[in-house]
């Protein structure tokens, strides 16, 4: 049985994003059932609104003129606006919008085509075997085995590196970093989380420095490599002439020598976005699936006997335990938010997490199931915005589940495991392992 199934309804009284308990961040699936039935959009002691509805997260996604995802406004008071996670929170792809979110985007997705990603799936499966081949040696050798820092965290780890062409013998501090980025996006950040960001920020920009200066001078393929497609720009494809775009604002975009291009500072800031979200989502995607499949043997069993099923288990596991939760916008104009009247500057909350389990749209959504058709899960978010690098991380999380239960079919927990104590992105930081090794003769 899930924890969900097990947990009886909160009481509501009080809610604040700002101030969750450990309850919460264990299981928020009963808050997001009670709001969902009881005040689905959902007005914070701060004035912003949380929607839990499925219909009314898709209908903010889908319309970037009245919801925008400039961060500004929100973030100046919560970082200043002179500090380094500001400067990286207010310019990185995913909280921006056109004209630089265009740019960044199709500059992106030129070098994350279906043929560029068809072609890293040789070395994701090399990969992912040796990551195996070594936890078992591990524990063939009495030593202990981490679901996340053994295998989950390792995957991302290299095939955003590999992207970015950052050296192996450099990729160590990359998952410290994007933990303490990621985690300054909490609704309510202590000193120490303030501090370890943008201690983050500034040692990323710094690394980063001396790692576009020397791509600079030995530029790489751009059709894989994205940091070179990010540094040297591309021509606008809808002028074939090389002329910049319009931004439709008067204002003009950074071009250089007839090309599409990206300043310095929006250039490490998106770098540090590409390292961030790859890792983050991917390696939730991978523990939070493993872990669930334990809580439902059913379903695991299911896979195990037909291997064939594993893409739409992957869509399950993006639906069942979103790796990022909640979303952000704030009004342009005077709007109407899931039938509330609002004015222009409010701030709104999008819970993925809860619009990934509205019975109006997903049949018995506390349960898992591998085989739900259709799913129409928020977890890559929807509309302009939709995650750029979606098909990879499903690569990533096809190849590792299904190549990690054919070895392992009899795994499963020989301690405790360790949540990532956050709300808005969820998975675990500790998931010991027993591989279920035969003994040997």
């Amino acid at each position: 049985m899930s924890l969900t199934e097990s947990s009886q309804a909160p009481d509501l009284s009080g809610f604040d994003l700002r101030s969750l308990g450990p309850a919460f961040y264990e299981n928020p699936y009963p808050w997001y059932a009670a709001l969902r039935e009881s005040t689905p959009v959902r007005r914070m002691p701060d004035g912003s609104l949380l929607l839990t509805r499925h219909a009314d997260c898709v209908a903010v996604y889908k319309d970037t003129h009245t919801f925008s995802s400039d961060k500004r406004a929100e973030y100046a008071p919560k970082y200043g606006a002179g500090s380094p996670l500001y400067a990286h929170h207010t310019t990185s792809l995913v909280f921006n919008d056109p004209p630089l979110h265009t740019r960044v985007r199709r500059l992106i997705a030129g070098a994350l085509t279906p043929k560029a990603i068809e072609s890293l799936e040789d070395g994701l499966v090399h990969l992912v075997n040796g990551l195996l081949d070594r936890m078992e040696e591990r524990q063939r050798a009495g030593g202990e085995v981490d679901l996340i820092e053994d295998f989950a965290a390792a995957i991302p780890v290299e095939i955003i590196g590999n992207l970015l062409g950052v050296p192996r013998d450099e990729r160590e501090p990359l998952r410290n970093w994007s933990l303490a980025i990621l985690g300054a996006l909490e609704p309510r950040l202590t000193e120490a989380q303030m501090e370890a960001g943008n201690r983050a920020v500034t040692e990323m920009v710094a690394y980063l420095r001396a790692l576009v200066a020397e791509r600079r001078r030995h530029p790489g393929d751009p059709a894989h490599d994205v940091l070179t497609r990010l540094i040297q720009g591309e021509e606008d494809p809808s002028t074939g002439s090389g002329q910049a775009p319009s931004t439709g604002s008067g204002q003009a975009p950074s071009t250089g020598s007839g090309q599409d291009k990206l300043s310095e500072n929006e250039l490490y800031q998106n770098c540090i976005f590409i390292l961030n979200a790859g890792h983050e989502t991917t390696t939730n995607l991978i523990g939070n699936g493993l872990v669930a499949l334990l809580e439902w043997p059913e379903e695991k069993h299911r896979l195990l006997d037909d291997p064939s099923l594993i893409r739409s288990a992957i869509e399950e596991f993006l639906r069942f335990e979103s790796s990022n939760q909640l979303g952000n916008r704030i009004t342009t104009v005077a709007a109407k938010v899931g039938g509330i009247e609002v004015p222009a500057g409010t701030q709104i909350t999008l819970a993925i997490g809860a619009a990934n389990r509205d019975p109006a749209v997903f049949d018995a959504p506390d349960r898992l199931d591998i085989t739900r058709s259709p799913n129409r899960h928020l977890a890559f978010g929807s509309g302009t915005h939709q995650c750029v690098g979606m098909n990879l991380a499903r690569l990533e999380g096809r190849v590792a589940i299904a190549a990690f239960l054919a070895r392992f079919p009899d795994y499963g927990l020989c301690g405790p495991v360790v949540r990532g104590g956050r709300a808005r992105f969820r998975g675990y930081l500790h998931v010991p392992l027993s591989l279920g090794l035969p003994i040997e003769s």
